[in-house]
């Protein structure tokens, strides 16, 4: 999930942390804590992450309705959210907010549980989107797989 997400990415939005595992993973690829953008909705998770990340922008808040501090600009983006489970408008909403954060040639990064692509073709193609298939993460419980979610080329 976090493979080609390092330092060299700038600031990080992460959208669902929960207890922090990716947030681990991402400082250890070298992503400064600093950098960190933290968006959760559950308080108590928000709670937990504040604390263990302090130097890290957390927003407690829902995805669909993102709207970020002043940064330059967003390297990266990756998500564990349970698009499968959303209605078709909610995953829409979240992707237009997280893209319109997203610097020129980033990308979002997702889990899922699913046999295919989270989003479907018809979201990704009207917001200009197109997904990549990235790995197989068969040590994870359950098994997932990883997706990169990039802007079409023009």
């Amino acid at each position: 999930m976090t493979t080609e997400i390092g330092s060299f990415s700038g600031n990080v939005l992460e959208l669902g942390p929960g207890t922090g595992a990716f947030t681990r993973a991402l400082l250890r690829n070298g992503v400064y804590e600093n950098n960190l953008i933290l968006v959760e909705r559950n308080p108590a998770f928000a709670t937990l992450l504040r604390k263990r990340y302090p130097s890290a922008t957390l927003i407690e808040g829902d995805a669909q309705h993102l709207s970020l501090p002043a940064v330059k600009s967003v390297g990266a983006a990756i998500s564990g959210l349970p698009l499968l489970s959303m209605p078709a408008q909610t995953v829409q909403a979240i992707l237009s907010a997280i893209f319109h954060h997203l610097a020129e040639g980033a990308s979002l990064f997702q889990l899922t549980y699913g046999p295919r692509c989270p989003i479907s073709p018809q979201i990704l193609a009207g917001l200009g989107l197109e997904a990549s298939f990235r790995r197989w993460v068969p040590l994870n419980l359950p098994p997932a797989s990883v997706y990169r979610i990039s802007r079409s080329p023009a």
